[in-house]
Order: structure tokens, then sequence, then C-alpha cells
């Protein structure tokens, strides 16, 4: 099986998916989901500088400090 990438993932359940606000909701939030395993996949890695990072920060305080909003 292919992997996909968060935004294929996406697009291909958003073709298929019934237009209604809750399935579509559901959908994005396994995307969210998807890309914040792939980012944390790099971040083990050393992917991420450290000036990305905040130097040292965990990731979880990493990724919330950079994609949650307050």
């Amino acid at each position: 099986m292919k992997k996909q990438t968060a935004v294929e993932y996406l697009f291909e359940q958003l073709w298929e998916a019934p237009k209604d606000k809750f399935t579509w909701y559901t959908i994005l939030n396994k995307a969210k989901e998807m890309e914040k395993q792939n980012l944390e996949k790099f971040y083990d890695h050393g992917s991420l500088s450290l000036l990305e990072t905040g130097h040292g920060d965990t990731f979880e305080k990493y990724y919330n400090k950079t994609f949650k909003n307050k």
C-alpha cells in the first residue's frame, strides 16, 4: 500500500465524502493528526533545526507553539 501525505488523504476523503460540515471536520482533523505524526518523525530524527524548534523544546511544546491557535 502506498503511503499518502496528509494533503493527499484530505483530498481523497473530501472528494468521496458527503458534503456536510461534520464529516469534513472529522476528515480535516484526521489529516491534521497525520501531518503532526509526520512532523514528529522529522523532529525525532533531527531533521528540524534547533533554530526552528526553540533550542531543545519537546516535540509537543514545539508543535503547540508553532501550530496551535491561542
